[in-house]
């Protein structure tokens, strides 16, 4: 059996929302749900990670494969994809940061621990994040599946047919960090938060 399911969130220094995608097993996108807003200190200026080599020929999700699909191959394999998505359309590059991939890392953790597709905490990591980099806005977006031989692609088709996840994908951001996490039951729990700074 094949599963998968998607969440979406955003917020600007000021302001979070949240919103909630999921698809059934059918595949069918069921309406977001979107929770009120909350403030959002502003952070101080960090130093700078520099930007991401350019991509490879080699298609990501095969090169995740032949690594035994690691959790960091996959994280790879997420963060090219999303830069070739983005540089289709014309958007900027995205650079991966150390301090953001651990708060993912973290929550993708938690996530595959309880068992639990969420957005648990985003107001706490994004506040941890804005602790070393001064930011805009912040978004995430997260996704689970499992019984898929090419699991990031999967995350990433998915997000790319939300509104929600696209949004933040296409969104006017220049920092990134990913999180992947497989759990003893073979589930994989995926968070990429996008920082704008």
């Amino acid at each position: 059996m094949k599963i998968g399911y998607w969440l979406a969130a955003s917020t600007s220094a000021l302001l979070l929302s949240c919103s909630v995608q999921t698809v059934s097993s059918e595949g069918v996108a069921e309406e977001p749900i979107v929770s009120p807003a909350v403030e959002q200190p502003a952070a101080e200026q960090p130093a700078a990670n520099p930007p991401a080599a350019n991509p490879p020929a080699a298609d990501p999700d095969l090169v995740a494969q032949n690594s035994g699909n690691s959790t960091t191959a996959l994280e790879s394999s997420i963060l090219q994809q999303v830069n070739q998505y983005r540089k289709k359309k014309g958007l900027s590059q995205l650079s991966s940061n150390a301090t953001i991939t651990q708060q993912s890392r973290q929550h993708s953790q938690s996530m595959a621990t309880s068992r639990n597709l969420s957005h648990d905490g985003f107001e706490n990591r994004v506040s941890t994040i804005g602790k070393s980099i001064s930011y805009r806005s912040a978004a995430e977006n997260v996704a689970y599946n499992m019984g898929y031989s090419t699991p990031a692609r999967q995350a990433v088709e998915g997000w790319l047919k939300s509104p929600g996840h696209l949004k933040n994908i296409e969104g006017d951001y220049n920092l990134t960090g990913i999180g992947v996490v497989k759990n003893a039951q073979g589930e994989y729990y995926f968070t990429q938060i996008f920082i704008k700074r």
